[in-house]
């Protein structure tokens, strides 16, 4: 056979070949075009997911409490990770570990299609990463969530874990508004699982909503500094501080000690993470004596001149002996209120009914949680007996035998101070609020006015504001033991209302334990309200009581 022939066969067979080949062509695009585009689909194009941006929290000024910053999450398929030693332990410098560590990791997730290499990376340390052009090595873009505020807000706002979810504060309590809704895309890879493009937007990721709350931040790092002083002076355990709108029961500061930072939880006190003025209860002592005085008030037999005899300074009841630091003699009931007498309100309470009493104690909040929405909010405790000795009618009446929280100690007082009506507390900047009247608005004004005496000429002196009439209570209560109360450990508190003849303010502070020569209500909490309120006053432009004339 001639070369020119076999060149011949040859064109001939390949003709033949194209030709079988190109018919072959044509039956799968007529037949199974269907069936091997979704094949090739299957091998080539992804469904990934899109992460929601959460709703930040804000003040009642706009100012960001909580935000959410994109970040980059570095994932590997250990399978699909390249063998060299040499470029692994490339990845493992890159990602800050030691190569032995980086092994040890992949070996336990050998399994694993999927393994975090870093989460929550800067996205500038992420792209160093990723611009090794390793194998198997993919990015995720996620939010990491950020308080400006710090320590300083941080038991209201609490914190949300490294998956973006509340663990505590309002994070926590208002999950399902600030979280978003992840959606999902379509989108094309390449044969090293890197994405080529995207294709199409499957479902659209929804983003959290914001969260606008009564907090004013500025009063909050007012609040919030005069408590860390404090606690620190008094080398105290621990300290609360609640400021309350009068109008409208909006929270406008809340701060405890110790604090957290939520930006930094490696070595986080758990302790510490504890909203003390809404979880911590304690028996409040004198400062429920105002409640009291209103029930005597509310009878046909008192009137706020009605005269007590405290003589001769102390009173047995029961085979107690309740005492007062002095005799105070004779005493109207602004006097009792004023000198805290132990043995006035012991007089007055076996004058009264005891469950009136209860019934006001219960009508104020006490032994009910305020549905505020804070998780893990206390109750308190008010007992409930058939029958009450006399020893228990009197301490129960000045703060023996019950329990609250300093939440819930502001919200009684902001009964008094905006004349007798009870408003639900809220943290958030909604400016309306159910109400209920509590007390008739006369005996409110009358409570009042015996509140300003307290401070005018009474225990509470150091509570005085400068230029304002202010009004509270002092209170000192000690803590009980193994064996009983123990007389070296006290709570020291202070209720306060602000200004007295138009109140916009109610401030409770409670110092828990001070370790120093004063551990009073009035020489230790009140003078923490006074610098308090006198800040407060001057920076939201509340016009003065009086004005000093210059001589």
């Amino acid at each position: 056979m001639n070369s020119s022939l076999r060149i011949h066969i040859g064109i001939v067979m390949f003709a033949l070949l194209i030709g079988v080949v190109g018919a072959k062509l044509v039956h799968l695009e007529m037949t199974q075009k269907d069936f091997l585009q979704d094949e090739g689909d299957a091998r080539t194009i992804r469904m990934e997911r899109i992460n929601a941006h959460r709703g930040m929290i804000l003040d009642r000024r706009g100012n960001p409490l909580a935000v959410s910053s994109p970040v980059v999450s570095l994932w590997a398929n250990p399978s699909e990770l390249p063998k060299e030693p040499a470029t692994l332990t490339r990845l493992a410098d890159a990602l800050g570990v030691s190569i032995a560590e980086f092994q040890k990791k992949m070996s336990r997730a050998k399994d694993l299609e999927f393994v975090y290499l870093r989460r929550h990376a800067k996205p500038q340390e992420a792209e160093l990463i990723l611009s090794l052009g390793l194998s198997g090595v993919y990015s995720e873009k996620e939010y990491h969530r950020f308080y400006p505020s710090g320590e300083v807000a941080a038991h209201v706002v609490g914190f949300t874990d490294i998956d973006d979810h509340g663990q505590e504060g309002l994070e926590l309590s208002y999950e399902k508004w600030l979280s978003g809704q992840e959606g999902k895309k379509k989108v094309l890879k390449n044969l090293y699982g890197e994405v080529v493009r995207d294709i199409m937007p499957v479902e659209e990721a929804i983003a959290g909503r914001d969260l606008h709350l009564s907090i004013d931040q500025r009063l909050q790092f007012l609040v919030y500094r005069e408590l860390k002083s404090a606690v620190h002076e008094y080398k105290a355990l621990s300290g609360s501080f609640v400021l309350l709108d009068v109008s409208n029961g909006e929270v406008l500061a809340m701060a405890n000690q110790p604090s957290y930072n939520p930006n930094n939880r490696l070595r986080l006190n758990l302790a510490s993470i504890r909203n003390r003025a809404v979880t911590d209860v304690f028996e409040p002592g004198s400062t429920v004596k105002p409640f009291t005085v209103a029930v005597a008030l509310q009878s046909p037999e008192f009137t706020p001149a009605s005269v007590i005899d405290t003589n001769p300074g102390f009173i047995t009841v029961d085979n107690a002996t309740i005492r007062d630091p002095k005799n105070q003699g004779l005493l109207d009931l602004g006097g009792v209120l004023s000198y805290s007498s132990q043995v006035g309100i012991s007089r007055l309470a076996l004058q009264l009914n005891e469950y009136d009493i209860w019934n006001m104690f219960q009508k104020v909040g006490f032994g009910e949680a305020t549905a505020i929405g804070y998780p893990g909010e206390s109750s308190g405790f008010l007992p409930s007996r058939r029958q009450w000795k006399n020893i228990e009618r009197v301490t129960f009446a000045y703060g023996y035998g019950l329990t609250v929280t300093p939440l819930q100690l502001a919200s009684a007082y902001v009964t008094i101070a905006s004349g007798g009506i009870k408003r639900d507390l809220t943290f958030l900047n909604s400016g309306t609020s159910s109400e209920e009247r509590i007390l008739p608005e006369v005996v409110a004004r009358q409570l009042l006015v015996m509140l300003g005496r307290v401070v005018s000429e009474g225990t509470g002196k150091k509570a005085a504001v400068d230029a304002y009439a202010v009004a509270g209570k002092t209170g000192t209560a000690r803590k009980i033991g193994k064996g009983g109360y123990d007389d070296p450990r006290h709570i020291a508190f202070f209720a306060g209302i602000a200004p007295l003849h138009q109140p916009r303010f109610v401030g409770v502070v409670v110092i828990n334990e001070p370790k120093t020569s004063r551990v009073g209500g009035g020489a230790v909490a009140a003078p923490i309200f006074a610098r308090v309120m006198s800040n407060v006053l001057r920076l939201l432009n509340v016009p003065p009581s009086y004005i000093r004339e210059a001589v």
